[in-house]
C-alpha cells in the first residue's frame, strides 16, 4: 500500500472515536498492553511528560515541547486529533513523522492488527512509541486522547504527570459528575511520580489529592504560582492557566535533573507555533475582516473563547458554528451571543450534527442565521457578507476548524 492507501486502511477499516464515537471506546488497556509486548515494549524506552485534562492539554503539550526543544533536546510530541494531516499527531522537534515510516510500520504489523482487532487509536499510539524509540528522542510530550485511566497512552511510566483542568465533556464515557471525570483523568498519576494540577476546582482537587496520596506521588499546584513573567505566543485568554501549568511542570522537571535555562523558557514560549506547528488556538487567519478560529468545543472552552471575542473591536460579529451529535447543546448554546449572525454547518465526519438540526436547536435560544452543508460553503458565504471592520469566528467543534483549515490549505 502507498501512503494514501495506508491512511484509508487506518481510517476506514478500524473503529475510531473521531469517526465512530462510543463504539470505538475501549474499556481496558489489554489491547494496548498486548501491542506493547508484541513491539518489544517501546514505552519503556521513552522519557515522557504525560498530559491529560478536559481543556488545554494540547496547548500545554505544545508549549512544553517548544521549551524543551529550545534547550536543545530532541523532543517527541504526540497529540490528537489532527486538523489537516494525520502526521500532525506525531512529531519530533516540530517535524512530522515521514510518510514512509507510517507505510512501513503498518505493512509490517498489519496482520497482527487485524488478528487482534486493534483500534485506530491503539495502532497510532503503538506507531508513535515505536517511532520515538527508533529516533532515540530525549523526551516525549504525550497528550492523552480521551480520559486518562483507560487511555491507550496510559501504559507509560512518565517523569511527571500533568492534569490541566476538569470539565463536563465526554460524559458518556468518563462519568456525569466532575469528581467522576477527575478520577478518570487522575488515572495517569503513577506510583511515586510527581503530578502537576493546573487549575483548582473544589469538586475535583480532593480526588487528585487522594489518588496522589495513595500512590505516594508528590503533588504540585500550578494554580498557586504567582503571576508568570513570561510572554507566550498563544494569545487566547485561557492560555494564562496553561502557562502556569507549563511553568510548574518545568519547575518539577528541573528537580528531576532536566536542564532547562530561563532563556529556553522565554524563547520556547515565544515561538510555540514556529517550533511545533500548533494550529487552531485562537488563531487569527486573516484581517479585514478579522477571522479567528479556535478548537474550543465544550462549555468551558467555548465560554472562554466567546468572552475574548466580545473584547475584540468590531461592527458585526459573524459566527460559523458546527458541532458533533453527542454535544450537550443545552450547555453550549446559551453561551453564544444573540446579536451575532450565524452560519450553521456540519463538520465532515459521520458524527457531525446536521446543519438543519443545529439551526433548529439554536432558534430555541434566539440564535438566528442560515444553514450550510459544508464548512467551506459557510465560510465562503460569511466572507461575502462581512464588511472589513466585522469579526468572524469559526468554531464549535475541533472538526469544524479542521475542515476550515483543510479547505484553505487545499486552496493554497
Amino acid at each position: 500500500m502507498n501512503y494514501q492507501e495506508t491512511l484509508d486502511w487506518l481510517f476506514n477499516q478500524l473503529p475510531m472515536y473521531q469517526k465512530d464515537g462510543a463504539k470505538a471506546y475501549k474499556k481496558d488497556l489489554s489491547n494496548t498492553l498486548l501491542l506493547m509486548d508484541y513491539l518489544g515494549d517501546p514505552e519503556q524506552h521513552i522519557k515522557a511528560i504525560h498530559v491529560a485534562g478536559t481543556n488545554g492539554k494540547g496547548s500545554t503539550s505544545h508549549m512544553l515541547a517548544s521549551v524543551l526543544q529550545e534547550q536543545g533536546y530532541q523532543v517527541g510530541l504526540y497529540t490528537s486529533p489532527h486538523l489537516i494531516d494525520f502526521r500532525e499527531r506525531i512529531k519530533i522537534n516540530g517535524k512530522e513523522i515521514a510518510e514512509e515510516y507510517i507505510v512501513d510500520f503498518v505493512a509490517k504489523h498489519k496482520s497482527f492488527f487485524e488478528q487482534n482487532a486493534l483500534s485506530f487509536f491503539e495502532m497510532t499510539v503503538g506507531l508513535s512509541f515505536e517511532y520515538f524509540k527508533d529516533s532515540k528522542v530525549d523526551y516525549v510530550v504525550l497528550e492523552t486522547g480521551l480520559g486518562g485511566r483507560l487511555d491507550s497512552t496510559n501504559v507509560v511510566t512518565p517523569l511527571v504527570s500533568v492534569i490541566t483542568n476538569i470539565g463536563l465533556d465526554h460524559t458518556q464515557f468518563l462519568g456525569t459528575t466532575l469528581p467522576a471525570i477527575a478520577a478518570e483523568k487522575g488515572g495517569i498519576i503513577k506510583q511515586t511520580r510527581p503530578v502537576v494540577i493546573g487549575e483548582y476546582h473544589e469538586e475535583t482537587f480532593h480526588v487528585f489529592q487522594e489518588i496522589a496520596n495513595h500512590k505516594n506521588a508528590p503533588l504540585y499546584k500550578a494554580f498557586d504560582l504567582e503571576a508568570v513573567i513570561y510572554e507566550c505566543e498563544l494569545k487566547g485568554v485561557y492560555q494564562k492557566h496553561n502557562l502556569k501549568t507549563v511553568i510548574q511542570t518545568i519547575n518539577v522537571l528541573k528537580t528531576l535533573g532536566v536542564n532547562i535555562a530561563d532563556k529556553s523558557i522565554e524563547m520556547g514560549l515565544s515561538k510555540v507555533i514556529q517550533n511545533t506547528g500548533l494550529l487552531g488556538r485562537y488563531q487569527v487567519v486573516q484581517e479585514f475582516p478579522k477571522l479567528i478560529c479556535d478548537t474550543g468545543h465544550n462549555k468551558e472552552g467555548i465560554s472562554l473563547v466567546i468572552s475574548q471575542l466580545l473584547e475584540e473591536e468590531f461592527e458585526t460579529l459573524h459566527i460559523v458554528f458546527g458541532v458533533v451529535d453527542d454535544k450537550d447543546l443545552s450547555g453550549v448554546l446559551p453561551l453564544l451571543p444573540k446579536e451575532a449572525i450565524y452560519y450553521f454547518t456540519k463538520p465532515s465526519i459521520a458524527r457531525g450534527l446536521s446543519e438543519e438540526k443545529l439551526k433548529a436547536f439554536a432558534q430555541e435560544y434566539q440564535l438566528t442565521g442560515e444553514s450550510y452543508t459544508t464548512v467551506e460553503q459557510a465560510v465562503e458565504r460569511v466572507l461575502l457578507n462581512a464588511n472589513p471592520n466585522d469579526l468572524i469566528y469559526v468554531g464549535g467543534s475541533t472538526f469544524v476548524v479542521a475542515d476550515y483549515l483543510s479547505s484553505i490549505n487545499n486552496k493554497s
